[in-house]
This record gives C-alpha cells, structure tokens and sequence, in this order.
C-alpha cells in the first residue's frame, strides 16, 4: 500500500530552480498557505513547502497555472508531509524512553 503512494508522488511534476539564493521559481503550486517577509508555505503536487529567509517577495503568483517566483534572501527549503510529522514524534527523545 506504502508503494503505490510513491508512485503516485514520482508520477505528479514539479520545477524548481533556485539562483545565488536570490531567486527562486517553481511551479506544482496548488495554493499559497501563508506568507511574510520571513517565512512562505505552499502546497505543491509534491507536498507542502516550507521557505524561509529574508526580505521574501513573490513577485510572479499565477495559482491557476501553479508558477510561483520569489525573490529575496532564501536560507531555506523544505518539503513537508505527513508521514514526516509522525516520523518526528519518534524522535530522539522518544528512543531514549522506550
């Protein structure tokens, strides 16, 4: 059952290019979460994303197309999903009480 999800995943697209940290495009954007100057959650074909830095701005938002640019100072990218969140309540502290 685990395996067809990953194929499931493998077969939905998405693009993302990121330029001296400046710059970032991507499509596969199926809505915009919340956004700051700080931080920008999306949800992609792919799974929700988390970016952070400084000074974010999204300079191309086309939802019904899924293309996103961004520009500012990104320090970080990160796809989340729901088996991370349970892999996370496994964590370190929970192998050291079991």
């Amino acid at each position: 059952m685990e395996q067809n999800k990953e194929v499931k995943v493998e077969n939905k697209k998405s693009f993302l290019a990121l330029e001296n940290r400046k710059k970032m495009s991507l499509d596969g954007v199926t809505e915009i979460i919340s956004f700051n100057d700080e931080q920008i959650l999306l949800k992609t074909v792919l799974g929700n994303m988390d970016i952070r830095g400084e000074e974010l701005k999204m300079n191309k938002l086309d939802v019904q197309n899924g293309d996103v640019i961004i520009s500012g100072n990104i320090g970080y990218i990160v796809y989340t999903t729901e088996e991370k969140k349970h892999r996370k309540q496994n964590g370190i502290i929970a192998r050291l009480f079991r």
